[in-house]
């Protein structure tokens, strides 16, 4: 819908940032807040502490960061490097067959997690693929929960890839693997780089199919904060979810350097 007065313009970026506010930065502030309550009984709390933040930085937390954080890396470059390649290998199949592949690589989306990890904890508890109870089934999960947005991330760019880049390269006598290595993969590195982003975003934050999963061993920090709450410890899964925040926004600056080093090259 087009607005043509400024009235229009207005209302419409005030409805907007009122949405944007009580659905995002809302629930955020009261996170912080929670986090650093003694007591809340009433509207604002009675008083702060920094004992649950103190609580938040022991060593069973940091245990639980560290796995969410090693987790999410490995699940999202191995999502960005599966997801990169069945981009480049379908992109020149029929639309049939391009139809086919994109919808199985998008299956895992149409299924809750829940479903999805219950599945994987099934099919992986029994020679000859036994994961149950290791580490690699909770990055398996989170591979294949991921998997789809860094596919569909390079489809996408490759769609919008000036082909007679690639085909000027061939005629001056380019190998194919050449013109991958040499022009299409530096091309795509700005999607591929935002496709792993978001993959690292969405595994530090997975709870529904992880939890399923987990052996005792390999606890990341979102099923940490669910045990908190579930117990009825507000506070303290409060101060986890904003070590939680910290720790993804700093990888997502440091994938963010990664970029802004692409683009001065």
């Amino acid at each position: 819908m087009l607005l043509w007065t400024d009235r229009g313009r207005r209302a419409v970026v005030a409805l907007f940032a009122v949405v944007v506010f009580v659905l995002l930065v809302a629930p955020l502030l009261v996170v912080l807040v929670a986090s650093l309550a003694r007591s809340w009984n009433g509207v604002l709390p009675s008083s702060l502490t920094g004992a649950h933040l103190q609580e938040a930085l022991d060593a069973e937390n940091l245990a639980s960061l560290s796995t969410s954080i090693q987790t999410a890396l490995i699940a999202g470059l191995a999502a960005v490097v599966v997801g990169a390649w069945a981009a480049l290998a379908t992109d020149r199949l029929p639309r049939r067959l391009r139809a086919t592949s994109d919808a199985l690589f998008h299956l895992p989306l149409a299924v809750p997690s829940v479903v999805l990890g219950f599945g994987m904890l099934v099919a992986f508890s029994r020679q000859p693929i036994l994961l149950n109870g290791t580490k690699w089934i909770v990055i398996a999960v989170q591979t294949m929960l991921v998997l789809a947005f860094a596919y569909s991330t390079v489809s996408a760019a490759l769609q919008r890839l000036d082909r007679h880049l690639l085909d000027v390269a061939a005629s001056l006598g380019a190998r194919p693997a050449r013109v991958l290595t040499r022009v299409t993969l530096p091309l795509l590195l700005p999607s591929i780089t935002a496709a792993a982003a978001l993959a690292v975003a969405l595994c530090m934050g997975e709870l529904g199919a992880t939890i399923m999963v987990y052996p005792a061993s390999w606890r990341t920090m979102p099923v940490s904060i669910f045990a908190l709450s579930d117990r009825g410890d507000v506070f303290g899964a409060s101060a986890d979810t904003l070590l939680l925040l910290v720790a993804t926004g700093l990888l997502l600056l440091g994938i963010g350097r990664i970029r802004v080093g692409q683009r001065r090259t």
